[in-house]
């Protein structure tokens, strides 16, 4: 009876808070008797653009967030929203049952988790960490190992999403370890993106994430390049890139990131700047090294991601990397 009860409060709360498209949740609040509930604590770790985006849907969705970022200015919108504040990562820890990551790198996240003052000083037993960082499968797995000798469960939940689609509710979620943990954090997971996959064992989410990465990466340069090449051609930039995102090329990521190229069209702030972009590029570069796998597009795509650092664009979006192809064709 206490069960009914619980699903038919979630079947009429959850329309309210969630657009069209986003029904998973519900089914997952309304069924899942051993997932986190809505109203839980959830505590957040890192609050640049894709953190502080993934807060506002937890909170829209019912959490409790308590939040931490090195800066600490980052968190105020966040806190006039409704969002608590730890001083630490530790004091974080020592409140929270269910914590979420998401930082630059693994020195970083190593440094919150494991550091002086870190997560691990204040783990409550049986806790719960989702890192949805892009680090190597290797150094998350190293740290998933000093999480549970300190009592807890760590698992990678990587992203796949730009902020244009976690905010409009599309994201990916990929999941590697311990399958209870993940039942639990199901319910959460939802809340912050409809499509979320146990990949398996800690480590092989992060190896589904990097081999996306390296997809993504390579389409966008591809594009610039096709487009580049109709643009010498004497085509308007314009007319290509829209011929393009009418064809069999289009896709997701080409329908948001493709206008980047288009005169006053590159954001202000980068959804993922050269750098960044890079760093998840070279890692799985090292990984196919490691695992003898041949990864030729991803070394060139590599090569013009070093071009725009070299032209000094390594803030912009990596899309800019047309503005090399255009400098390569005697275009600028």
């Amino acid at each position: 009876m206490l069960f009914a009860r619980k699903a038919h409060f979630f079947s009429r709360l959850t329309p309210t808070l969630f657009p069209e498209g986003e029904r998973e949740i519900e089914q997952s609040f309304a069924y899942n008797s051993r997932g986190v509930a809505s109203g839980t604590p959830i505590g957040f770790l890192g609050l640049g653009a894709m953190g502080a985006a993934i807060v506002v849907r937890l909170m829209k969705a019912g959490f409790q967030v308590t939040g931490w970022n090195r800066s600490e200015e980052k968190a105020a919108p966040l806190r006039a929203k409704g969002m608590s504040w730890a001083a630490s990562p530790r004091k974080l820890a020592a409140s929270c049952d269910v914590m979420i990551s998401i930082l630059t790198d693994a020195k970083a996240l190593e440094q919150v988790v494991a550091g002086p003052d870190g997560v691990l000083e204040g783990l409550r037993p049986g806790a719960i960490l989702a890192d949805m960082s892009t680090i190597s499968p290797d150094s998350s797995c190293a740290l998933a190992a000093k999480v549970q000798a300190a009592g807890g469960t760590m698992v990678d939940a990587p992203l796949s999403a730009s902020l244009a689609t976690l905010e409009s509710g599309q994201a990916s979620i990929m999941v590697g370890g311990d399958a209870h943990a993940y039942e639990k954090l199901h319910p959460v997971l939802l809340a912050i993106g409809p499509k979320v996959t146990l990949i398996g064992a800690n480590g092989q989410a992060l190896y589904v994430k990097l081999a996306i990465n390296l997809a993504l990466v390579v389409q966008v340069v591809s594009f610039c390049e096709g487009v580049a090449m109709a643009e010498k051609a004497g085509i308007k930039r314009e007319v290509a890139v829209d011929a393009f995102l009418k064809s069999v090329v289009a896709s997701p990521v080409l329908g948001y990131r493709g206008p980047f190229i288009l005169e006053g069209r590159m954001p202000e702030t980068a959804w993922a700047d050269v750098n960044l972009q890079q760093k998840d590029l070279l890692l799985a570069l090292e990984l196919g090294r490691k695992l003898g796998v041949a990864l030729p597009t991803a070394a060139v795509a590599n090569e013009m991601l070093n071009a725009a650092r070299g032209m000094g664009l390594q803030d912009r979006d990596f899309a800019v990397v047309y503005e090399v192809y255009r400098a390569l064709g005697g275009m600028r």
